[in-house]
C-alpha cells in the first residue's frame, strides 16, 4: 500500500510539473521584487527555483542546528527504554528499591513518549506499593493524568483491593474520565462490589464480563456460582431474596451452593415453604449429598413433609450417608430416638463422618446414655482429624429386635412409626 501511494504521488507531481512547464513555455511570466528602494526582476520559473533553493537551504540549516538536540532526545529515549526494561525485571524479581529507582528515572527521561512514561509510572506505583511507600505510589498515579485515566483507575483499584479497601477501588473505577472501563476495569469493579458486600451488583456485571471475555469461561462460571450464593446470603428481607432468586439463571437455581444459601436465608427469614421447596426441586433435578444433608439441618418445622420426602429419596439413594443422617435428625426431632439411632448406624456404615458421630452423641446424651455419648463425641473429634474411631458397645438383642420392628412398621402414609 505504501508503494502504491508513493508511485501515485510521483505521477501526480510529474503531471503538475509538466503542466507548469507548458504554461511557462508559452508565457514565462514576470516577477518584480522591490526591497529598500531596489528593484529585482525575474521570470516566474526563476523565481520559483530561487524560492525552492532558499527553502532547501533553510531546511538544511534547521536540520544541522537541531541535530544535537534530536540526537540527545534519541539517546534519552533509548536510555529510558533500557531502564524501563531493567526496572520491570527488577520488579518481577522482587527488588523493589532498585525497581523504584530505575522506573522513576525511566518516567523522568521519557517526556517525549507518553506511552513509555505511562508504563513506567504504573510499574513504579506497584513498586512503591510493594515497599509500603504510599506517598510515592500516589505521586506516580497522579502523574498519569486524564490522558491515561483508565490505566490510572485500574492500577489504583488493584492496589486498593490488595490492601482490602474495596470502597476506594470503586471510587477510583467510577471516575468519569476512566469511562468506559476496559475488560480489566470491569472485572476489578465486580470484584470490588463482591468484596464490599454487594455481590448482587457483581453478579449483574457477569454478562458484560462474558461479552468482553475478561476471563476464561470456566473461571466466569466459578465466579457466577460464588457471587450468586453470596448475593442470596446478603438479602436483607424476603422480597429482596425472592427478587434475587428469580433473577438467577436456570443453571444457578439448581447449583448446590446457591440453593443452599437461598434455603438457609429463607429459613432465617421464617419462609419455611420456600426453604424446603428450593432444596426439594434441586434434589429432584440433580442429586447432591451436601444438599441432602442440609435438608435435615434447616432450622424450621415441617417435619412430617420433610421426612416423607427424605423417605421417598431413600428408595432411589439407599446408600446415601447424607440422606440417612438427615432422616436421623428428623426422627430425633420427632422424639423417635431408636429409629434415629438406627439411621445413624446405617449412615456410619455407609461412610458418614464427624457429623453423624456428633448427632449420635446428642441422641445418647438425650437418652441418658452418658458413657456412649462421650464415646460418640470423642469419635466425632477423631473423625474430624482423620483419625481412627473407637467402636461403640453394641446394643442388646432385645433392643436390636425392637429397632428392626420400628423400621419395618409403617403407618398408612408409609412413614416409619414407633411400636407401642
Amino acid at each position: 500500500m505504501n508503494l502504491f501511494r508513493n508511485v501515485l504521488f510521483w505521477i501526480v507531481l510529474a503531471l503538475v510539473g509538466a503542466l507548469l512547464a507548458q504554461v511557462l513555455m508559452t508565457d514565462p511570466g514576470y516577477v518584480l521584487v522591490r526591497f529598500r528602494g531596489s528593484d529585482y526582476t525575474t521570470t516566474v520559473a526563476s523565481g520559483v527555483m530561487i524560492l525552492l533553493g532558499v527553502l532547501a537551504v533553510a531546511w538544511l540549516l534547521w536540520t544541522v542546528l537541531t541535530l544535537p538536540f534530536r540526537s540527545w532526545r534519541r539517546h534519552r529515549d533509548r536510555r529510558a527504554r533500557a531502564r524501563l526494561g531493567e526496572g520491570l525485571q527488577a520488579l518481577h524479581h522482587g527488588h523493589y528499591d532498585r525497581a523504584g529507582k530505575l522506573l522513576d528515572q525511566a518516567a523522568a527521561e521519557s517526556d517525549g513518549d507518553a506511552d513509555i512514561q505511562a508504563a513506567a509510572r504504573l510499574a513504579a506505583a506497584r513498586s512503591a506499593s510493594a515497599r509500603g511507600d504510599v506517598a510515592s505510589m500516589n505521586r506516580h498515579l497522579d502523574a498519569l493524568g486524564d490522558r491515561h485515566a483508565a490505566a490510572r483507575a485500574i492500577a489504583a483499584a488493584e492496589l486498593a483491593l490488595a490492601g482490602h479497601r474495596p470502597t476506594d477501588a470503586l471510587v477510583a473505577l467510577d471516575l468519569p474520565a476512566a469511562q468506559p472501563l476496559p475488560p480489566r476495569g470491569l472485572l476489578l469493579r465486580a470484584r470490588a462490589f463482591a468484596a464490599s458486600g454487594q455481590s448482587a451488583q457483581a453478579y449483574g456485571l457477569l454478562g458484560a464480563l462474558r461479552q468482553q471475555q475478561a476471563l476464561p469461561a470456566n473461571e466466569l462460571d466459578e465466579l457466577q456460582e460464588r457471587w450468586a450464593e453470596a448475593s442470596l446470603r446478603e438479602a436483607g428481607d424476603a422480597n429482596v431474596l425472592a427478587e434475587r432468586w428469580e433473577g438467577l439463571s436456570k443453571d444457578a437455581r439448581v447449583d448446590p451452593g446457591a440453593v443452599g444459601a437461598y434455603a438457609e436465608r429463607a429459613a432465617a427469614l421464617r419462609w419455611d415453604e420456600a426453604a424446603t421447596r428450593s432444596i426439594e426441586q434441586a434434589l429432584d433435578a440433580r442429586w447432591d449429598e451436601g444438599l441432602a444433608e442440609r435438608y435435615g439441618r434447616l432450622p424450621i418445622g415441617r417435619l412430617d413433609s420433610r421426612r416423607a420426602n427424605a423417605e421417598r429419596w431413600l428408595h432411589a439413594h439407599p446408600g446415601s450417608p447424607a440422606l440417612l443422617l438427615t432422616l436421623a435428625r428428623l426422627a430425633r426431632a420427632q422424639e423417635q430416638w431408636p429409629l434415629a439411632e438406627d439411621y445413624l448406624h446405617r449412615a456410619l456404615a455407609q461412610g458418614a463422618g464427624a457429623d453423624a458421630w456428633e448427632e449420635l452423641g446428642h441422641g445418647f446424651s438425650t437418652a441418658g446414655d452418658e458413657s456412649r455419648a462421650r464415646l460418640a463425641y470423642a469419635n466425632a473429634l477423631r473423625a474430624s482429624r482423620g483419625e481412627s474411631v473407637v467402636e461403640i458397645p453394641g446394643r442388646d438383642m432385645r433392643q436390636r429386635i425392637h429397632d428392626e420392628a420400628v423400621v419395618e412398621q409403617r403407618d398408612e402414609h408409609g412413614m416409619p412409626r414407633l411400636l407401642g
